[in-house]
């Protein structure tokens, strides 16, 4: 009963943490005239993928390495094929051109170029250090492009979350930004320990458990998100922020946590998960080419994709 509390417990603490410490974060860089579009591409990025990254770096010095890879590729599958593929059955997602000209040859380059180095086995501080540097290449190159497609108004801005920042006192924003970073810790310790402890109960590997209950609890912000852009008729928002997260967890994610450690890459994850991963990414290519919706049968097949491969993932159970 414990273990299910834990792993209940520090997945809410790690949402919370993470939602939290992007609001404090946001609001003192707005206070010292830092750029709302690098705000958005930086600091909401960072925070909203704060709990898979402690949630990885976490592992890889706990001696978990699978949890720590198959968080990352688990939660990339799950943003194509649960997100997506749910919330197009919900609401057929509109695109745009930049999703299929720039987020996606992005986001392909980046499973690809992760394969060729799981390839043998583990992903070194040399390989990190290049996954860092295209990442950092790829989010000034989103900035300058942003700022040639649109004016930017001071306080007007899709990825804001504080209406007000100006008005909310320094010493509340630095109480946040503590707190949230607090909860990302605590969380991350928790939803680890509550993980390894019920791959041991269920009688399955760590991988099992890191592609399948921990990928779905770190891809439920993206969820919750795209469903809400969807609903709100933003689902061209919703679209590029599911491959644009992908791209992060790849490039900044693993890029970060291989820096701190060599992470080995299972054979299991390369013969098959990442295979999974790239053919769902390539999938989804199509359907953002043809028409300017993705529909529902096309969500359906996602989405029955997704449901394969966890029933493959559960059944063969390592």
């Amino acid at each position: 009963m414990i273990t299910y509390v834990l792993f209940v417990l520090g997945l809410a603490l790690l949402l919370a943490g993470g939602e939290v410490l992007v609001r404090g974060a946001v609001g003192l860089a707005i206070r010292i005239k830092v750029s709302q579009l690098v705000i958005g591409a930086t600091i909401v990025s960072l925070g909203t993928s704060a709990p898979e990254l402690l949630v990885s770096v976490k592992a890889v010095l706990g001696g978990h390495p699978d949890i720590s890879v198959g968080n990352v590729v688990g939660s990339n599958i799950a943003n194509l094929g649960l997100v997506m593929g749910l919330v197009a059955l919900i609401f057929p997602l509109a695109t745009d051109r930049g999703a299929a000209t720039l987020d996606w040859p992005v986001m392909m380059a980046a499973s690809l170029l992760f394969y060729l180095m799981a390839f043998d086995g583990v992903i070194d501080r040399l390989e990190a250090s290049f996954l860092l540097l295209l990442f950092v290449l790829y989010v000034v190159y989103s900035i300058l492009k942003s700022r040639k497609k649109m004016r930017v108004e001071e306080g007007d801005s899709d990825f804001t979350p504080l209406r007000e920042p100006l008005s909310t006192p320094l010493r509340k924003l630095l109480f946040m930004i503590v707190l949230g970073s607090a909860g990302l810790f605590f969380g991350a310790r928790w939803f680890l320990q509550g993980a390894v402890e019920m791959a041991e109960i269920f009688g399955v590997s760590q991988h099992v458990i890191s592609v399948t209950l921990i990928a779905f609890g770190t891809s439920v912000p993206e969820l919750a998100t795209s469903a809400i852009a969807a609903f709100r008729k933003q689902a061209d928002i919703s679209v590029g922020n599911l491959l644009g997260s992908n791209s992060f967890n790849i490039l900044a994610i693993m890029g970060i946590t291989a820096a701190i450690k060599d992470v080995p890459v299972s054979s299991v994850v390369v013969r098959s998960d990442l295979l999974w991963m790239l053919g769902i990414a390539a999938l989804v290519l199509p359907f953002l080419i043809i028409g300017k919706k993705i529909y529902r049968w096309q969500g359906a097949i996602l989405f029955a994709l997704y449901i394969g491969y966890i029933y493959i993932v559960v059944s063969k159970g390592v």
